[in-house]
């Protein structure tokens, strides 16, 4: 016998600010508890968290001073985490901080933790996203 799992698909709206970041991790985590091992949702948790600060800090908001998060796992087990802002006037990329700096490590720590991820242009603007 052969089960098929079913995809299933996350979208919340989260505020372009510092508290955007806290209130999608728990989203993220209510959402997926029991649904992928712990490691998988600890580095989902922190991927997801990373790139809402990026974009409250790097982007403009969308419309109603928010930003998109959603999230898609697949019946393989794959997970897409999609954010998606008003834009930047400058794509996301990886910088090099220095050893006493305390920020620039953001998508380091993406890379680190993501099977890949990029950033592709939508409906609504600019959308960077994770797999696992």
């Amino acid at each position: 016998m052969i089960a098929a799992v079913a995809e299933r698909a996350w979208c919340v709206v989260v505020p372009h600010h510092a508290r955007g970041a806290r209130v999608a991790r728990h989203r993220l985590v209510a959402a997926l508890d029991g649904l992928v091992d712990a490691d998988k949702l600890a580095d989902a948790t922190a991927i997801a968290a990373e790139l809402v600060g990026n974009a409250v800090r790097h982007a403009t908001a969308l419309p109603g001073d928010v930003i998109r998060v959603a999230w898609r796992l697949t019946g393989a087990g794959t997970l897409l985490i999609r954010v998606t802002d008003g834009g930047s006037t400058a794509p996301p990329i990886i910088r090099e901080a220095a050893p006493d700096s305390v920020d620039g490590r953001g998508l380091t720590i993406v890379t680190a933790l993501a099977a890949r991820w990029g950033v592709e242009q939508d409906g609504l603007g600019q959308m960077v996203w994770a797999e696992l």
